[in-house]
């Protein structure tokens, strides 16, 4: 029922390319761009700001596309109404979610009061595991779908971008607060580290960092491995002088109650991605189907948050 221009937009936005748009949609590259162009002459400005072989949203871009999921959730919403309608069964089924611990604790929670209200049939159950338990229970059949952060990939499984993140260096709040200038990397991490357990994508991805500087995580100061974020959150603030790294969206409360700072470090950047995984070649079942679409929703309307907070700034 939605404008197919919109939904050529809204892949062109999810995926910063018009190649991979076209190949989601299974459309020619020149359509892809004809479609976008006619949205542009439609609404009288750019939408898209083109920079060589890069793609970014404007901020008309940015409104377009808030409206442009807006209209394909509606558009599920009522195919998934009509369906219940004529089947009430199909509304009714198990859905056996894991998630790494990121998504588990700070992430998945807000997400699925929602989901239940609009599914009070669906028989939910959550796996709060690392990303590696997570690969090992979907390949068992234990798991319909998983969110995994790290960056490991196993051809059994498929991925889906969900949401992206960044791990952050954070330590115990000081009087004097951050470092005025990014501290050398060498400094720090000469602190006591206190980091996640071996399988978890905050360690894997922190470890290819430090691969790339060309530095081994054996040779530094690991006070301890902590299997949970709200651990190592817990004893960075009773450790003067330790160092931890955590997603940045798992710092909210203790920065704003200055109880832990982020410290920048001068050439350490960890981007990561939260992503959805089921089995390779595998259909999901129709809760799974659902969440997936309501994790998609809901992870939309999270990066737009990020971004209009961004320009704020």
């Amino acid at each position: 029922m939605s404008d197919f221009r919109l939904r050529v937009f809204a892949a062109v936005a999810r995926h910063l390319s018009f190649t991979k748009a076209g190949q989601e949609l299974f459309i020619s590259q020149p359509a892809v761009t004809k479609h976008i162009r006619e949205l542009e002459t439609q609404y009288g400005q750019r939408l898209l700001a083109r920079r060589g072989n890069r793609v970014a949203l404007t901020e008309a871009g940015s409104l377009l596309l808030l409206h442009a999921e807006a209209v394909a959730a509606s558009a599920r919403q009522l195919d998934e109404q009509l369906l219940s309608l004529r089947d009430p069964e199909e509304a009714a089924g198990r859905l056996r979610l894991g998630a790494s611990t990121t998504l588990s604790q700070y992430l998945l929670p807000a997400w699925l009061p929602g989901f239940q209200a609009r599914y009070p049939q669906v028989q939910l159950t959550l796996l709060n595991v690392n990303s590696e338990r997570i690969a090992e229970a979907l390949l068992r059949g234990d798991l319909d779908l998983g969110f995994v952060e790290g960056r490991t990939k196993s051809r059994d499984l498929h991925y889906e971008l969900l949401l992206p993140d960044e791990l952050v260096p954070v330590r115990r709040a000081t009087p004097t607060g951050p470092p005025a200038a990014p501290l050398p990397l060498a400094e720090a991490l000469a602190n006591p580290l206190v980091l996640r357990e071996r399988g978890s994508g905050t360690l894997e991805v922190l470890e290819m960092a430090l691969r790339e500087a060309k530095i081994k995580l054996g040779d530094l100061r690991v006070a301890l491995y902590l299997d949970s974020t709200e651990a190592i959150k817990s004893y960075l603030a009773a450790a003067p002088g330790a160092l931890g790294f955590v997603s940045r969206r798992a710092l909210t409360r203790e920065l704003a109650a200055g109880v832990l700072e982020i410290v920048p470090i001068a050439g350490l950047h960890l981007p990561r991605q939260f992503e959805a995984v089921w089995v390779q070649g595998q259909p999901l079942s129709r809760p799974a189907q659902r969440f997936l679409h309501w994790a998609h929703d809901q992870a939309r309307a999270a990066a737009l948050a990020d971004q209009l907070v961004s320009w704020s700034i």
